[in-house]
């Protein structure tokens, strides 16, 4: 009875036990779980611009909308190649000595996942205007604006980014500039990109859906002609972000494609060689350079042939269709 009626003895032994299960239930697992799981061979630690760009990510609180896991269901394929991994998160560092590692999965899917988004949407550019003013590239977004990442300038200094925004969507005169915060914010973004697997391979997702239909269009596909690639939803899945739906671009921001003569010439081959190698011809325009996205987005030339033949004649344009042996023909030529 001694013991209870001391209050130092029974504080320090509540303490105790406390520690010793807060070691024993928390901490040596965590060390245990540490040591079984290391960074995928490939994976590259973020660079101090993108370090600061993770701080600023939570600051502004982007993961009450936006996750960082793909789940290993059917849905979230678009999301990733493959189902996140114990080991995409094991290289994350803490966010400072007293902050937790702050991995940002989240929980919340307002907006689109962006596990892939650095690969997804490989374009500064874009990210640029997309924090500035969401509906300027995707009129529908319910996306905040993040205006405070950026600033107005009559003249901006040499090296200073500029971003094009649209004058609708300007909230004053001058030239928006973007600040250090949005650039490292946007180098952030850009880095989140799925580390492939060692062997290659891509786990299959749970739950996939096969229609009767679809089964039955499997099995002709396999012995008769090839299943027609929807040229429309690939556009929309690569492209229309920046050349938008209607493929009239954004004025200063994103060329159009529509009558373009680069679109619309006899020879598909300057078209094919942007969608693989990128383009910034037309920076001195305003524009900003294009990424590879052929590349990046491991297209086949199946899908640019889709999409190529899709832009050659929608919004008016009326170019000749394009064969699939000359979009492999001319892929082929631009492989080193």
């Amino acid at each position: 009875m001694k013991f209870f009626q001391n209050h130092r003895r029974l504080f320090g032994a509540v303490l105790g036990l406390f520690l010793g299960l807060t070691l024993a239930v928390a901490i040596i697992p965590a060390l245990r779980n540490q040591a079984n799981y290391a960074p995928l061979p490939g994976s590259v630690p973020l660079s101090p611009d993108e370090f600061a760009g993770k701080k600023l990510y939570i600051a502004n609180g982007c993961v009450a909308c936006h996750t960082q896991q793909v789940r290993n269901v059917a849905m979230d394929k678009v999301w990733g190649a493959r189902p996140s991994i114990a080991a995409d998160y094991a290289g994350i560092t803490r966010t400072s000595w007293w902050q937790n590692t702050a991995t940002l999965m989240g929980t919340e899917r307002t907006g689109p996942d962006l596990t892939t988004i650095g690969s997804r949407q490989p374009s500064s550019a874009w990210h640029l205007m997309h924090l500035y003013n969401p509906r300027a590239v995707i009129p529908a977004s319910i996306m905040p604006a993040y205006p405070w990442l950026f600033e107005q300038k009559a003249s901006p200094a040499p090296g200073e980014v500029i971003v094009n925004v649209p004058d609708a969507y300007k909230r004053g005169p001058g030239q928006i500039v973007a600040t250090k915060d949005a650039l490292q914010l946007v180098a952030y973004l850009l880095s989140l990109q799925q580390t492939p697997l060692p062997d290659g391979s891509a786990p299959d997702f749970l739950y996939q859906r096969t229609s009767a239909s679809a089964a039955v269009g499997a099995e002709a596909a396999a012995a008769g002609p090839p299943v027609a690639w929807d040229g429309g939803a690939l556009y929309a899945a690569n492209c229309q972000a920046c050349h938008q739906p209607n493929g009239e671009g954004l004025k200063g921001a994103f060329p159009p494609l529509k009558g373009s003569t680069i679109v619309l010439d006899d020879s598909p081959a300057r078209m094919i060689a942007i969608i693989m190698q990128g383009y910034n011809a037309r920076e001195k325009e305003g524009y900003p350079a294009m990424p590879p996205i052929g590349v990046t987005n491991n297209l086949r030339p199946e899908a640019i042939h889709a999409i190529i033949n899709h832009e050659r004649s929608s919004w008016g344009n009326a170019a000749r269709p394009v064969s699939l042996g000359e979009v492999e023909e001319i892929i082929q030529s631009l492989t080193p």
